[in-house]
């Protein structure tokens, strides 16, 4: 195989066949093809595309480069949901407990956060004691006994996907829809499903700007499920605002357990019953049934306790991850809450510490801010809207101009 031939091929404009695709994913992961040549090869995708067929050999490339997950025969089947990313969605600490009352095996592989977005495992580690580095037996054993986990991505699962993520992220290349598609696709195919819903998210609190560009990578990620024998399918949800009222890792396992113990904000719980629906044979009333009767608790509770965490911890997130400053930021004046920006929020939350700069970067527990208003209210000049929880004073009246409008 001729690199050179095979970059030039797609720089033209060309079309790589499923062997070639293969054989250089392959021979990247070995040490073969050298990190110049995939990067010549990632910006001619950035400017040229790939059509289908090339999106999903990549995706089934990057799939097959490590571990792929096997399962005994006769196990229930198995389901998952992954997000493009958010501000306050903390869905998935929901919807793994709510989906394994029904009988289903939950493989939940998840990340971090980086950025203005956070991560699941982040949240998670805020419960004292919660291991998220599950090797393959404890998954296998865990889902055996309580049907559900949440963990981080192992060394050998897709790990062509580590080594070109990071080379996108210092190429340029990060923003290519194929290369998105295979990044987030090869992880989830590697869990090997029998039904993936995606929650495509769009707006000033999503890394898709618009809906257009959202429907075209929920259709690109959609075909490629189909394609690989997974039943998929998307759903596009606004992220102008925070989901929910929390931003922030303590705070948004508290909201959690809130909507767990049958309380909680009415998008957050509505969001996680649709999700639901779309895995298993249930109606909403009967999902929502099971937040209320503290089945799901239950449930989380026993996936918490069984990966090393602290289930008591659970009522006293307040006081374990306490802030020692906690400011309230008002309406500047009488009227609507047309704007709580979602970006303006995450990076806020991102500069008190509750978010990464760097991979490296420590998290912080306990800060983050609290969403008293959402879009539409109306308020009165002094009437708080946000609550932020941080380590130093902040000055209320420019977070209220940075991330509110009052019309």
């Amino acid at each position: 195989m001729h690199i050179p031939t095979l970059i030039e091929k797609k720089r033209d404009g060309g079309n790589l066949s499923a062997d070639e695709i293969s054989a250089l994913v392959a021979g990247y992961v070995r040490g073969d093809v050298p990190a110049y040549q995939m990067a010549a090869l990632a910006m001619a995708v950035f400017f040229r595309g790939m059509n289908d067929d090339e999106t999903t050999a990549l995706t089934m490339g990057m799939r097959d480069s490590g571990e792929v997950f096997n399962w005994p025969a006769g196990t229930p089947p198995k389901v998952d949901k992954h997000s493009t990313g958010g501000v306050g969605d903390k869905v998935s600490l929901i919807l793994a407990p709510l989906l394994a009352c029904e009988g289903v095996w939950v493989p939940m592989v998840s990340g971090r956060g980086l950025g203005f977005t956070g991560g699941t495992l982040d949240k998670l580690e805020s419960i004292p004691g919660f291991r998220v580095d599950l090797a393959w037996p404890e998954m296998l054993a865990q889902l055996e006994r309580v049907g559900c986990f949440i963990a981080g991505q192992t060394e050998n699962l897709c790990p062509a996907d580590k080594k070109l993520y990071a080379l996108r992220d210092v190429t340029g290349t990060v923003a290519s829809l194929p290369l998105i598609v295979a990044s987030i696709m090869s992880k989830k195919l590697a869990e090997t499903l029998d039904r993936l819903v995606l929650d495509v998210k769009f707006g000033r609190g999503a890394f898709m700007q618009n809906r257009e560009d959202a429907q075209k990578l929920a259709d690109a990620m959609v075909a490629v499920g189909r394609g690989a024998g997974v039943e998929t399918c998307a759903l596009l949800n606004p992220m102008d605002e925070p989901l929910g009222r929390m931003v922030g890792n303590a705070l948004e396992v508290a909201e959690c357990v809130e909507v767990l113990q049958g309380g909680g904000p009415r998008e957050l719980i509505e969001l996680t019953l649709e999700l639901a629906g779309k895995l298993v044979p249930a109606t909403k009333d009967h999902l929502r049934a099971r937040l209320k009767d503290g089945s799901a608790w239950e449930k989380f509770i026993t996936m918490v306790e069984a990966q090393g965490g602290d289930a008591s911890a659970l009522s006293r997130m307040g006081e374990i991850h306490r802030a020692p400053v906690v400011t309230e930021v008002v309406a500047p004046r009488d009227g609507t809450l047309t704007r709580l920006d979602a970006l303006e929020i995450g990076r806020l939350c991102g500069e008190l510490g509750a978010g990464r700069g760097k991979a490296d970067d420590r998290i912080d527990f306990a800060v983050g801010v609290e969403c008293l208003r959402k879009q539409g209210a109306e308020v009165s000049a002094g009437d708080p809207v946000l609550r932020v929880h941080s380590r130093m004073p902040v000055d209320g009246v420019r977070i209220a101009s940075r991330t509110i409008t009052v019309s």
